[in-house]
């Protein structure tokens, strides 16, 4: 490659760019600029040259049109190896430019801090941007680009040995990602506005946070992405995160937001072991861990609210995986300092609670391609007592804790709880006879009595045997979606056994 002469400098970001530039005028490099970035290096006192003056021809129409010129295109796309397209050049007096370093228009901040205003999205659309920069990518082989301040060091060190063609073609690489992003990120806007939550065409842009430990076992590679409209994550403490803890950590915020009041959850393997709902979280900690103690030796918890001191010495008691918060009190950490391997996870709870709430798609993989769905979230619906009884105050505090509780929990799901906690779990087994004889195991394991307990399942009891187990287990109230054609002999083995039972009318599959 040949020597650097000329370079195009136009970026919203302006981190570290008097120093890029600084650097290029030491070098004897000519900078040709735009706009807010010409200004910002003539203040500094650097040799700049105006895109008007390189053109002949100005910028118009509110800054919309300035580098979209033959001048400035040619000198990029130009192959510098190819006779005719350098004669070219000469012929029309143009001038190569050899170094592109652009960023584009700060779309995502302007729809974050005022997403309904779309007349300021779309004046932050970026048009020359991105085709100086796919310009200089596509011809990476003579030109050197960058969209990212980030690598000015690099630049920097390298400038004297040259640029590698291995390394002109990561830099270029880069800006085919950023501006691929760049354009989904616009259309996912758009789509939205326009309500269109399924469109024709599904364009997704995400940022790598970092590489995870591995994948759901250790021969699988693994990466956390995150859009940048997603809340982030913080890690206090810790070893490295695997795609296993991720996928715990969800389930544990996610389980943990929905319970009424202040509410914990322990997962194990996506799954609840454990949950319960306090005015002290460290009390509501000790009766989550009660419901399935062995399974809840190194789970993941969730906590709904702050860790403090008191919450910390519990939770160190026995050996876990992590805990994902809101926060953790100075005190608290100093705890956990005891236990270094324990991964501590900061999270932006309303951010999160209010996709619970809410709004919100996820994505799953599946052997040809990607299903694309709504979360699931409460759904406003008509409660129907559909039995001879009707739930008492205890029941019904219960049968609310067991509702919110069961769309956390892999189907087939059948939780016993009480006002306030879980007593017993069964979740993703075949049938679910099969969820509610592993429910009441697990409650008789840990010397739970479920006595006047309530249940919920996640879907409507297809037969009367599932009512017939739970009643003999001692629950007596029910929560279930209703909407089998056997409903009438179902509510019949109910009123036999003395239960009251409630349809919501919605389903809760947790696949």
């Amino acid at each position: 490659m040949k020597k650097i002469q000329r370079a195009l400098l136009s970026v919203s970001d302006k981190t570290n760019l008097l120093e890029f530039a600084g650097f290029l005028c030491e070098q004897g490099v000519e900078i040709i600029s735009t706009g807010g970035t010409l200004r910002t290096l003539q203040e500094a006192g650097l040799a700049v040259r105006a895109v008007e003056d390189f053109t002949g021809f100005p910028e118009m129409l509110d800054g919309r049109v300035k580098t979209l010129h033959p001048r400035i295109h040619a000198g990029i796309l130009a192959l510098r190896e190819s006779q005719e397209h350098m004669d070219t050049l000469h012929k029309h007096s143009l001038e190569t430019i050899d170094l592109v370093c652009v960023n584009l228009y700060p779309f995502a901040s302007a729809i974050r801090s005022d997403p309904e205003n779309l007349a300021n999205a779309i004046e932050n659309i970026d048009i020359g941007g991105p085709a100086l920069l796919r310009a200089a990518a596509k011809n990476y082989t003579g030109v050197v680009v960058t969209c990212n301040p980030e690598r000015y060091q690099a630049l920097m060190q390298n400038w004297a040995q040259g640029f590698s063609v291995e390394m002109r073609l990561e830099l270029a690489r880069e800006v085919f990602n950023h501006t691929a992003a760049y354009d989904a990120m616009i259309a996912g806007y758009l789509n939205l506005r326009a309500g269109d939550d399924f469109p024709e065409t599904l364009t997704l842009s995400y940022n790598r946070v970092q590489t995870l430990r591995y994948g759901e076992n250790p021969h699988q590679k693994a990466a956390y992405y995150r859009s940048d409209t997603d809340f982030p994550l913080r890690q206090l403490q810790g070893k490295e995160l695997s795609f296993n803890n991720m996928l715990d950590f969800s389930a544990a915020l996610r389980t943990a937001l929905s319970l009424p009041g202040q509410g914990i959850a322990i997962i194990k393997h996506l799954n609840p072991c454990g949950a319960a709902s306090h005015a002290s979280l460290e009390a509501a900690f000790r009766t989550a861990r009660s419901c399935d103690p062995v399974s809840a030796f190194g789970g993941v918890i969730g906590v709904a609210g702050s860790v403090d001191e008191s919450l910390a010495r519990a939770i160190t008691e026995n050996f876990v995986e992590g805990v994902i918060a809101r926060d953790f009190s100075a005190s608290a950490l100093q705890v956990f300092q005891s236990k270094p391997q324990i991964r501590l996870l900061e999270s932006s709870q309303e951010e999160a609670r209010s996709l619970l709430e809410g709004g919100g798609f996820e994505m799953r993989r599946i052997w040809n391609g990607y299903l694309f769905q709504e979360l699931d979230h409460p759904v406003s619906s008509e409660w129907k007592v559909v039995t001879a009884r009707s739930p008492d105050e205890r029941e019904w505090a219960a049968l609310r804790f067991a509702w919110a509780l069961v769309r956390n929990v892999k189907s087939n799901a059948i939780v016993f709880c009480g006002p306030d906690r879980s007593l017993g779990i069964g979740a993703g087994q075949m049938s679910r006879v099969d969820s509610t004889i592993v429910a009441v195991r697990k409650a008789q394991e840990a010397g739970l009595s479920l006595e006047k307990s309530a249940v919920a399942s996640d879907a409507f009891f297809p037969f009367r045997d599932g009512l017939d187990q739970l009643a003999r287990a001692g629950a007596t109230a029910v929560i279930q979606p209703g909407g089998s054609v056997r409903d009438p002999e179902v509510i019949a083995a109910a009123n036999e056994h003395g239960l009251a039972m409630v349809f919501t009318g919605v389903r809760h599959f947790l696949h």
